[in-house]
């Protein structure tokens, strides 16, 4: 269950303000202080320009100057019979002569889709479709450029580009609910954030992937009606059902194991892989060796990752690496490990912060390449030649983010020139970089830079048309604060008060959090808040409120002492912080302590609950949206990291907050989408019931066929305008 984004800004047009003001709830919705930035960016093999799309046209940019460079695709300049007015995304194979064209992009699940690709050639602008046959999902290119591999229905699928687009089926077996090949089932990919399972080797002659058989994991069920926008007209006399594999916690995983085509003598393999029965493969690449494909297995407890070297044509397998870490291994090793020419750099937690380390391809390490108490929160590439590693880590504070370099010798080089939050993308001779920057004070800044000094070279984008926008409103700024608990815990937050604030009144407080194991909500960013520039809680600030986010035990930026104090017991502790939080707001004398609220979505909705349980009765309202309410209700790759088992953890599962119900303060609004396939609304249905019995008041809304991230039609405004109307009600 990941930080669940709000952003969904694109679908809300035409609708009515909540209320007047500075700012007014529609405006916020549909984006009119969204900040600007530089997407669809692909450096460029020649390490001085880069790629960017704008739907029509993928345009050559130096990264030196930002000036134009040639335009490589343009939907008005092809040849051929296939013509397209338009594209959403694109992928360059690795010689530059062929683009892979997406169109017609169908969502699946979080990370997954189906679209329909075209293959466009550079030397002769022609354009032709990857297959006949039906949508595709998770295109690749071979490492020369001369074949295409893709998922259709479950099963592989190859297309040579030497041989006039011929099309061979690898695989057969696949079947929906029962066997997918080179693509993840929904719990993988949800946990581990990855659609493609699948890689060719270095020579272009081997296929391996990751084969599922879920057939033995239970499947679950949610009902489908007519609704609205859209209109699902087939379900206008009866309602239809969405049934698919969910392995909830405890319960049966997919039996996961790994292939190989030998795309010559089309004959499959299954690797020798040492994985537990009940193991996770969340990732294989591809080496610069064709006999050594890089395998990541965890065991189902998740506290050990192993990285095995596969030979894809006599099936052996050789442990390289094993790293076992107290507690659980997070998401960062497998979601950064890069392969090198003559290694790969892997993360690791190891030494109680992340850190990155260089391994040879035999397994040995060659160096560490990070160190120190400070966390490494992305992993941006490995020069060979210089011995330079290039990153993103918060040695400054837990708050902030910053582009580094280290040389051969150790030595650590701050390039990103502003105190905030910044990411990179380095060119493919890490001569340059795309630095992307904000504060909770300024939108976001793209540049081009320096990567010896970090100089800026070029600003690709200032949001100048925002900042003259937000120049026009008198809008009060984000406070970063901390403070200790009567436990002793020191936690950090910020505050947006009213622009009239005056410490001689008494405001109301609208509390927001996510708190999830790892995430970090109180960051020096323009994304911060609800909507990001903080624009959710600067409208309420409007209204009258203070509004306040702070990061609990159990979040990210802090090192794993911090973060894994949660371990076996979701929500116990992050509850408690979260009434420290309103304790220690109660004592300021400018707080009206009988009139906190609390609200939050996803994990923040279940931790709305468990603090408006927890026994103390400081919060006078709560909104729980799409909130999780027993992890036994929850997927099993996620709650098995933080929590083992039902069978092993009873106690720590029976921690939730229907076995709390009845210690319930304060009045609760429950909001969850009939259609969600992450949080079922299963969660919210035994929670109102536990409530029922226990006597307890509740409101509750229930949105016919949204998801998880409930939108569509007037849905976001409906929701968002009930949860204000929520606030405004508990300071009468």
């Amino acid at each position: 269950m990941k930080k669940f984004s709000f952003l969904l800004l694109s679908f809300f047009v035409g609708l009515l303000p909540l209320t007047a003001g500075t700012l007014n709830l529609e405006d916020i919705l549909r984006g009119t202080y969204a900040a600007r930035g530089v997407y669809g960016v692909r450096p460029l093999a020649d390490g001085d320009r880069y790629a960017r799309m704008d739907g029509h046209k993928i345009t050559a940019y130096s990264f030196q100057t930002g000036a134009e460079a040639g335009v490589l695709f343009d939907v008005s300049n092809t040849k051929g019979d296939v013509k397209i007015s338009s594209f959403s995304d694109y992928i360059i194979s690795p010689d530059e002569q062929h683009i892979l064209i997406q169109t017609d992009r169908q969502p699946i699940y979080r990370h997954s889709a189906t679209a329909t690709y075209y293959i466009y050639n550079v030397r002769n602008r022609t354009l032709v479709p990857l297959s006949d046959g039906g949508p595709q999902e998770v295109p690749a290119f071979s490492p020369d450029g001369t074949m295409v591999a893709f998922v259709r229905q479950n099963n592989l699928f190859l297309v040579k580009l030497l041989f006039n687009n011929s099309e061979i089926q690898v695989t057969k077996d696949g079947e929906y609910n029962k066997v997918i090949n080179g693509k993840p089932d929904w719990v993988n990919e949800e946990e581990f954030s990855f659609d493609r399972a699948f890689t060719f080797n270095a020579d272009a002659t081997m296929l391996t992937w990751i084969r599922y058989d879920e057939s033995a994991v239970p499947e679950y069920s949610f009902p489908l009606y007519r609704g609205n926008a859209p209109d699902r007209e087939e379900f206008a006399t009866y309602p239809g059902a969405y049934t698919y594999k969910y392995p909830m916690a405890g319960e049966t995983n997919a039996t996961v194991s790994v292939h190989s085509y030998d795309i010559k003598s089309h004959v499959i393999r299954q690797m020798k892989l040492p994985l537990d029965k009940d193991g996770y493969v969340p990732r294989i690449f591809a080496t610069s060796e064709a006999e050594k494909v890089l395998v990541l297995t965890q065991n189902r407890h998740q506290d050990r990752l192993e990285i095995y070297a596969a030979n894809p044509r006599s099936t052996e397998c050789r442990l390289l690496v094993r790293d076992q870490v107290d507690k659980y291994i997070t998401e960062e090793p497998y979601k950064n490990l890069q392969v090198l020419p003559d290694g790969f750099v892997l993360m690791s937690e190891r030494t109680g912060y992340n850190h990155l380390y260089l391994y040879d391809l035999n397994g040995s390490l060659r160096r560490t390449l990070t160190s120190g108490n400070y966390v490494v929160k992305a992993f941006y590439g490995y020069n060979p030649q210089t011995g330079d590693c290039f990153f993103a880590a918060n040695p400054e504070g837990a708050i902030y983010q910053s582009v580094y370099r280290t040389d051969a010798k150790g030595k650590l080089t701050k390039l990103s020139q502003q105190q905030g939050t910044n990411s990179a993308i380095f060119s493919k001779n890490h001569r340059y970089f795309l630095n992307t920057f904000s504060s909770s004070t300024t939108p976001t800044i793209v540049t081009l830079n320096d990567a010896r000094s970090g100089k800026a070279l070029k600003t690709l984008e200032d949001n100048a048309a925002l900042n003259a926008k937000l120049s026009t409103l008198t809008l009060p700024k984000p406070e970063f604060f901390s403070f200790r608990t009567s436990e002793g815990v020191e936690l950090n937050g910020y505050m947006v008060k009213p622009a009239d604030f005056s410490s001689s009144k008494r405001y109301p407080v609208v509390m927001h959090q996510y708190s999830g194991p790892g995430s970090q909500q109180v960051l020096d960013q323009w994304n911060i808040g609800n909507m990001g520039g903080c624009m959710m809680e600067r409208y309420l600030a409007e209204q009258g409120f203070i509004c306040v986010c702070v990061d609990g035990r159990g979040t990210g930026g802090r090192g794993a002492e911090f973060e894994k104090q949660t371990y076996l017991h979701l929500g116990y502790l992050e509850a408690r912080d979260q009434v420290e939080t309103a304790l220690y707001l109660g004592s300021l004398p400018y707080v009206d302590s009988d009139r906190i609220a609390i609200w939050g979505w996803s994990y923040g909705g279940f931790m709305t609950l468990m603090a408006m349980t927890e026994g103390r009765s400081v919060f006078a309202a709560g909104v729980a949206v799409a909130p999780v309410t027993s992890y036994r209700f929850y997927d099993s790759i996620y709650t098995e990291r933080y929590m083992r088992t039902p069978q092993e953890n009873g106690d720590g599962y029976d921690c939730n907050p229907m076995t709390r119900a009845s210690q319930l303060h304060g009045r609760l609004l429950i909001c969850h989408g009939s259609a969600d396939d992450n949080v079922h609304l299963r969660n919210t249905a035994e929670m109102t019931e536990a409530l029922v019995q226990a006597d307890k008041p509740f409101h509750q809304l229930v949105y016919t066929n949204r998801n998880h991230s409930i939108y569509g039609g007037n849905t976001r405004h409906h929701l968002y305008s009930s949860i204000i109307r929520w606030f405004e009600e508990m300071r009468k």
